[in-house]
């Protein structure tokens, strides 16, 4: 049995005094000891319900957490970031836009199909064709795909492309079997049919998925276990509690302020690692009737906003000091990051001049859109308090994790609070969110010259260009557009049972179950 919060979700107690300091009220909860599973049976705690299960439509980071399961990509990320093989054993570049693919033999998906080159060119032209695709920004630069052989496949591209065989690594990457896609349309994501380690057995909305081992999987002799359970447990307090009980085995994610607590109990260690996301607020700035307010309209309104909100400070309180304040969508460590675009520092009484120049009321009020998450309405909770008193009334609205995906595609926000698990190579962070076409930006926003830089900096191979490209870039979308609001870079922070072996973290945050066992 898993444990369930009684009542409001409960707040980052050991900052409990800097969050007083801004109103923010914390709450405590119950714990009940359980039972463990029997061994075989993995039960993974995720903070969220996973969106849509179709490697093309989807879009969080807690069901690429389940793809990492259910569904093999031609390339994976490995621990140190580099490009390795999975469904493909290797490649290799024609010409600057022609890439050749070589297949892993004798692979089957799910429903006993092989997964060879035809099954590539229709997984890679699914893609780029279905309707509300995801993946189409990501891998756009796709001209044609073509089969060689039942092993070798050829990619032409447009242009020469630096991230695009990273983005194979990811899930445009991803080969689903076409005879079940092609049966399944587009309710495909209620059963999905791939080549990965555990095949699909259930699914109940708001509370688990379950997979179970395939048998014939390619690399078998690197899965130890029978069953895979990835339970929702919105509230980290409460996965920290499950995980403590042995309800759950594993957590891909704990708050900083329930660290400590896990560290002190019997049998359960804490693995934290440097990441690849961020944290921030999308404003609607094009995207529909409620982009129509002085906030997506005018670039003053918006930098008050930036300047009522202290990210050091936020971070400390949520928490607990454990997060970087972000600037951009990569971080320091990345060969990418812009130095010159300095850390917006708090000014209330600048943010209120800038709201009268703008001619807005003061209170100037402003809905936020957040996940019904304890750690994400706390910290919202946090820069409404910051944003009183720099002129802004913000009122919360607390929503389910994908239907809040959803209101955003759709345009009925006027800011959304949401995070990005980040890619290693900085176009993964960038494209989908800011090029007018890309496939995340739900804000609408558009300017012709950060997408030509944008553009320029997906075909430069020297990463020195890339990253003055991504300077000029940010320059131009941050500083005089002011079109997003990157708050803070995350770590991950994974706590497990000790019966838990092999575990390896990796920067994306994702749980890869080759060689996990449970004793």
């Amino acid at each position: 049995m898993t444990i369930r919060p009684h009542a409001a979700a409960p707040a980052a107690r050991s900052a409990a005094a800097l969050a007083a300091g801004f109103g923010v009220a914390l709450a405590a909860v119950p714990f009940v000891a359980q039972a463990q599973a029997p061994a075989g049976n993995l039960r993974v705690a995720i903070y969220g319900d996973p969106d849509i299960m179709d490697p093309t439509l989807a879009r969080s980071l807690v069901g690429r957490i389940v793809f990492a399961g259910l569904c093999d990509k031609l390339f994976d990320i490995s621990d140190k970031l580099e490009v390795v093989p999975q469904l493909a054993t290797g490649y290799r570049w024609e010409d600057p836009r022609t890439l050749i693919l070589t297949l892993r033999p004798n692979v089957k998906f799910h429903d006993g199909e092989p997964m060879d080159a035809e099954a590539v060119r229709y997984s890679l032209n699914r893609h780029m064709t279905m309707q509300g695709s995801f993946r189409r920004s990501e891998i756009g630069i796709m001209q044609a795909v073509e089969v060689v052989d039942p092993l070798t496949v050829r990619i032409r591209l447009q242009a020469p492309s630096a991230p695009f065989l990273s983005q194979l690594a990811d899930r445009a990457g991803i080969i689903v079997s076409p005879k079940a896609a092609e049966a399944g349309g587009r309710d495909f994501g209620m059963r999905p049919v791939c080549a990965g380690p555990f095949r699909w057995v259930e699914r109940v909305a708001q509370d688990h998925i379950t997979l179970q081992r395939f048998p014939d999987y390619w690399d078998a002799g690197r899965i130890h276990l029978e069953r895979v359970t990835y339970q929702v447990i919105t509230d980290s307090s409460v996965r920290s509690a499950n995980l403590r009980s042995g309800a759950v085995d594993i957590t891909h994610d704990i708050a900083p302020s329930d660290v400590a607590e896990v560290r002190a109990a019997r049998n359960m260690r804490v693995v934290a690692n440097d990441a690849l996301g961020y944290w921030g607020l999308t404003i609607n700035m094009n995207n529909g009737p409620r982009a129509q307010t002085p906030m997506g309209q005018d670039p003053r309104v918006r930098e008050a906003l930036e300047i009522a909100i202290d990210r050091e400070a936020l971070i400390q309180v949520v928490f607990d000091g454990a997060f970087a304040p972000a600037t951009q969508s990569v971080g320091p460590e990345s060969p990418f990051f812009a130095p010159e675009i300095p850390l917006p520092r708090r000014d209330p009484e600048r943010a209120k001049q800038l709201l009268r120049e703008a001619g807005v009321p003061i209170p100037f009020p402003v809905e936020v859109m957040v996940a019904n998450v304890p750690e994400q309405r706390q910290a919202v909770e946090v820069m409404q308090a910051m944003a009183a008193e720099a002129g802004f009334a913000l009122r919360i609205n607390a929503v389910e994790f994908a239907s809040g995906l959803q209101a955003a595609a759709r345009g009925d926000f006027q800011l959304y609070l949401s995070g990005w698990s980040g890619r290693p190579d900085a176009d993964g962070n960038i494209y989908a969110f800011l090029h007018s076409t890309g496939g995340q930006n739900d804000n609408k926003y558009s300017n012709p010259e950060v997408d030509r830089l944008i553009e320029a900096a997906r075909v430069e191979p020297d990463v020195a260009k890339r990253r003055e490209l991504y300077g000029r870039m940010w320059q131009i979308a941050l500083r005089q557009d002011h079109s997003r609001l990157y708050l803070w870079h995350i770590r991950n922070i994974a706590a497990m049972n000790t019966r838990v072996q092999n575990f390896r973290p990796h920067p994306d945050g994702l749980i890869r179950l080759q060689d996990l066992r449970l004793q």
